[in-house]
């Protein structure tokens, strides 16, 4: 039978142990990489951002990033392009190529903001340091989350669902109406949110109902769009689109 000498056996095992060693090393550090989830931009430099971005890459991007003659840079496709990679990755990108009108007009520090703006509107929370050049190469972009809806606000776009129900001054209501949810008036395909199912306490008035043949949907549980508006006394809304979620408030 082979049997392996003790200098060869003390070796093998040697080698082996740091196989195992460098293995684990290497899987902890990739465990414990920094991602831009870690509060990697301030508040502030998003806000620059933003006025960069509106000025030098909303025409081709959308004001919301959803995407225009230029790609999107949130969501799905922000992940495509760039989740598994260093932010420096997006940072050389946007300073030598953009805009595409006159690429690498953008200096540095605007270049940082703009970083900071799109990992914002991805989803990402601030910290309290801005991001600089210096530490790009170790910050690893990961897959975002939808940035939350703004809490609605007077003429904000809304959608509700609620009783469609007649007023006593020949008006519209929309009663046991759920919290209005604040929704892009022109979604991009695929990525409209899922409507509220669930009524809840609110009444609002409906303030061009009649347009919409009520009576034929009078008691039925309605999905409704439109232009929030905040009274003192009531909450209205205009109407850009209405359909029947159920056929009955009971259901």
């Amino acid at each position: 039978m082979f049997q392996l000498r003790p200098l060869r056996f003390t070796v093998l095992c040697a080698l082996v142990c740091a196989l195992f060693i460098g293995a684990s090393a290497y899987t902890s550090a990739q465990g414990t990489a920094k991602t831009v989830a870690a509060g990697v931009f301030s508040d502030a430099q998003a806000g620059r951002g933003a006025t960069a971005y509106e000025t030098n890459c909303s025409g081709c991007h959308n004001p919301d990033l959803a995407g225009g003659t230029g790609p999107a840079l949130k969501e799905t496709r922000f992940a495509r392009d760039f989740a598994g990679k260093d932010l420096s990755t997006l940072y050389s990108k946007i300073l030598k190529t953009m805009p595409r009108n006159d690429p690498g007009t953008l200096d540095e520090a605007e270049t940082l903001d703009i970083v900071a703006h799109i990992l914002k509107e991805n989803g990402f929370a601030a910290g309290t340091t801005e991001l600089t050049s210096a530490g790009l190469d170790g910050i690893q972009i990961v897959p975002g989350k939808p940035k939350p809806p703004p809490p609605p606000g007077d003429f904000s776009y809304v959608e509700v669902v609620g009783c469609l129900t007649p007023a006593p001054d020949n008006g519209w209501l929309l009663t046991k109406a759920s919290e209005p949810v604040t929704v892009a008036p022109n979604p991009p395909p695929g990525s409209t949110p899922e409507p509220p199912k669930a009524l809840g306490a609110r009444t609002i008035r409906l303030l061009d109902a009649m347009a919409y043949s009520p009576d034929a949907h009078k008691g039925q549980k309605m999905n409704v769009r439109g232009l929030l508006v905040k009274l003192p006394d009531e909450q209205r809304m205009t109407i850009s689109s209405i359909t029947t979620v159920a056929p009955s408030c009971t259901e």
